[in-house]
């Protein structure tokens, strides 16, 4: 009996022993490093190790709740601050002007150049005079002339008036009136040689205004007419030049009482709105609003030196209102917007922020000048807002460096929960340890996790706490059974 037995006992205890063993590998193929002690030991927050640190993921276990969100802060700032009005414009020229020729004639020299600058009385163009000069010796021989006439006329009225009563009445009187007629017909032609004269000056052209040429229209040796519309070339004074822009009617109070005031200082910038091209005054507040746009048209005058800006030339305008003494300011950044108005959130002392409603009055440059709910000195929460929620504790990182890519990893003192790195010594003659390279060949190989960025413990940690080792051994890759 006991030898029929003997197999099957001995048969069912290898099949448990075979089975306990596979169970086993299986176990450790599916969960490994379960062991206590081991490297790859439970994660932070499950059984039997601490729960997860400050900066752990959200929804990382308990520890979430009490997460530190990274935020960049500043300090509402009591400043004066200028209030600007924006508009846009054009440039135009102080003055214009269009030479044309005021006498019909060849063009015998041009002494102008395209672009060049001109003073008032340069000569620019010279247009044939010998026509002219011919009508003035033909004007000057008339007046010969009729001064002959004149004193013979004179002279036979003398006579007459030395025979007294022998001389009849009527050959004196038109005597008389021969002499009146030659002295009006030298007047006459005292004028049509003085109208000579002047057509010969416009043969010399020459520049009526200040400032720089445009392109001619016409070259040396043609024919040019008064009737012309064209002209010979354009002179347009950019030294002081004026610029006209418009803004709402809304500000035209506003406008009036700092001109009221003295001297309302007007700012041209490029398209950009961020290079300043001029600075001068406002000279004209025009005498009707557009009703179709209903906006107000100005005129400001600019120095132009130098001359940055061109006749015609888009520009954005600012115009300074008002100075605002003593505001309270915080970056534009700084204000939040949510159902019940605008808000902010303010730091207190222990590292916890506080979502607080606040007015804006007005922002300029991108300052928010709050006329309540902040004090200042106050601390308040610049950047980073969107993980925030009333009670959160923060963490303050610098902002990153001017030019620095937003992708690019924080330095300095912008690292999270900032650390030394761990460097070796030549006194210790110790060489850090280099995490080795997952093997392509071997896919039971564990994974390795990217180290944390936002101060949580490593996952390598073991059961008691997180790892503060940074020299500690790596996990080795299991062989396949």
């Amino acid at each position: 009996m006991g030898m029929r037995w003997k197999p099957v006992i001995t048969g069912l205890v290898l099949a448990g022993l075979v089975g306990g063993v596979g169970y086993a590998v299986r176990d450790k193929l599916v969960h490994p490093g379960t062991s206590t002690g081991a490297p790859g030991g439970p994660p932070p927050g499950g059984p039997g190790g601490p729960p997860p640190g400050p900066g752990g993921p959200p929804g990382g276990g308990p520890g979430a709740r009490n997460s530190v969100v990274a935020v960049q802060a500043g300090t509402v700032a009591r400043e004066d601050v200028p209030i600007w009005f924006d508009g846009i414009g054009t440039a135009q020229a102080f003055n214009s002007v269009t030479v044309r020729a005021r006498v019909d004639g060849e063009l015998q020299r041009l002494d102008l150049r395209e672009g060049q600058i001109v003073k008032a009385g340069d000569v620019l163009a010279v247009i044939d005079s010998r026509p002219l000069q011919a009508q003035l010796a033909q004007a000057l021989a008339k007046k010969a002339q009729d001064e002959a006439l004149l004193a013979n006329a004179r002279r036979d009225l003398e006579r007459n008036l030395s025979l007294r009563e022998f001389a009849a009445k009527q050959t004196v009187d038109t005597q008389r009136a021969q002499v009146t007629q030659y002295e009006a017909q030298l007047r006459a032609d005292d004028a049509a040689i003085e109208a000579v004269r002047v057509q010969l000056n416009y043969t010399t052209i020459t520049a009526p205004i200040s400032g720089r040429i445009g392109l001619r229209s016409l070259d040396q040796g043609n024919m040019v007419r008064s009737s012309d519309q064209s002209g010979l070339v354009t002179i347009t004074q950019v030294q002081p030049i004026a610029v006209v822009f418009t803004l709402p009617e809304k500000l035209l109070p506003a406008i009036v009482d700092a001109q009221t005031r003295g001297d309302v200082t007007v700012q041209a910038l490029d398209r950009e709105g961020k290079t300043v091209l001029g600075t001068g005054t406002l000279a004209v507040i025009d005498n009707m609003i557009d009703t179709g746009t209903g906006t107000i048209r100005l005129k400001a005058t600019l120095p132009n030196d130098p001359q940055r800006l061109w006749p015609g030339g888009f520009v954005n305008v600012r115009l300074l209102a008002s100075v605002r003494r003593g505001a309270t300011t915080v970056p534009g950044t700084v204000v939040q917007r949510g159902p019940q108005g605008t808000f902010a959130y303010v730091i207190k002392d222990d590292q916890t922020v506080e979502q607080r409603p606040i007015t804006v009055a007005r922002l300029e440059e991108n300052k928010a000048i709050i006329d309540e709910g902040l004090t200042p000195g106050e601390r308040v929460v610049v950047d980073g807002q969107y993980r925030l929620q009333p009670g959160s504790r923060v963490r303050l990182v610098d902002p990153p460096p001017r030019g620095a890519s937003p992708t690019d990893p924080p330095t300095g003192s912008a690292l999270p929960n900032a650390a030394a790195p761990a460097a070796p010594t030549a006194a210790s003659g110790e060489r850090p340890r280099e995490r080795a390279p997952r093997d392509p060949n071997n896919p039971d190989a564990p994974r390795r996790r990217p180290p944390p960025t936002d101060g949580a413990p490593p996952p390598e940690a073991g059961p008691g706490g997180p790892a503060s080792n940074s020299a500690a051994q790596p996990r080795p890759a299991r062989e396949p059974s």
